[in-house]
């Protein structure tokens, strides 16, 4: 206890910005809690790690995080993350985004970021839906769930985040969520030390707005829907097709040594620099 107690004065501003505005049973918490247990964990020092925040619920812890923090206008945090991994390439970048931020209007930054491979750690925090801004219908959606703006059931195939890093060209892929507290924080880690461009997709429950509105009456069946659905990669590999449908594989999906852009860019500079002396 008093280590939690000391992780939370040392990490958190926790004098100016709380009491938090995550509703009750929301996993963002525990997305935070797992994010400071890793940076904790690898001994990193809060002056070298800039946290960028999209819009959403997610986005609000930029504002709770005692690191360099910049809180982006909807959809543009992987690209401000960009620039300043650009200027600050031993800088510690990690980009806190939601499904509707980083998969809708955020998307082809999402997908390019991947392919240039530029350094950053993007936790993409999937909650099936917009959260903050009235419970719309996201990329993520699963199909004909029910939401404010699909009340007959969501009609569109939704996006695999895993799948559209992995094709886009990231260097490390990954599924946790917040139910597997040990395995999420295993794979924060591991983003957070590997060079390139590092996703780690994390399920977390919106109870408020989609969990009641889909038959979860408690965030409580939420959480157990996690427990009962998410299965480890090496197991879901093991299920019949029709079992692999009804159920979500957890663990890592990518793991590829390449170049990060921001050193390709520094030896292209060193490069030019001796070509011109």
């Amino acid at each position: 206890m008093a280590e939690v107690t000391q992780l939370i004065h040392h990490y958190l501003r926790h004098d100016k910005k709380f009491p938090h505005v995550f509703c009750a049973g929301c996993g963002h918490g525990i997305v935070l809690g797992s994010l400071i247990r890793s940076v904790h964990g690898l001994g990193i020092g809060k002056d070298d790690v800039t946290l960028v925040a999209g819009i959403g619920c997610s986005g609000r812890m930029a504002v709770y995080v005692d690191f360099n923090t910049v809180h982006a206008v909807h959809g543009r945090a992987i690209p401000l993350a960009t620039g300043i991994k650009m200027c600050k390439p031993d800088m510690n970048v990690i980009v806190i985004t939601g499904d509707g931020d980083a998969m809708s209007i955020g998307g082809n930054h999402f997908i390019h970021a991947a392919r240039r491979n530029i350094g950053l750690t993007v936790l993409v925090l999937n909650n099936f839906i917009y959260g903050m801004t009235g419970g719309q219908c996201s990329p993520t959606t699963p199909m004909e769930s029910w939401t404010t703006t699909s009340p007959y059931g969501a009609l569109e195939k939704s996006f695999d985040v895993v799948d559209m890093a992995a094709a886009a060209g990231a260097s490390y892929v990954a599924r946790g969520t917040v139910f597997h507290v040990n395995m999420l924080d295993r794979l924060i880690k591991t983003a957070i030390t590997r060079k390139g461009f590092n996703v780690v997709e994390v399920m977390t429950p919106c109870h408020t707005q989609f969990g009641r509105k889909n038959a979860y009456k408690t965030p409580v069946d939420m959480y157990k829907w996690l427990k009962k659905n998410a299965v480890k990669r090496e197991s879901y590999d093991k299920l019949k097709p029709e079992e692999a449908a009804k159920r979500i594989p957890i663990g890592v999906f990518a793991e590829r040594d390449e170049t990060p852009l921001e050193d390709r860019y520094a030896d292209m500079r060193a490069s030019l620099r001796r070509t011109k002396a």
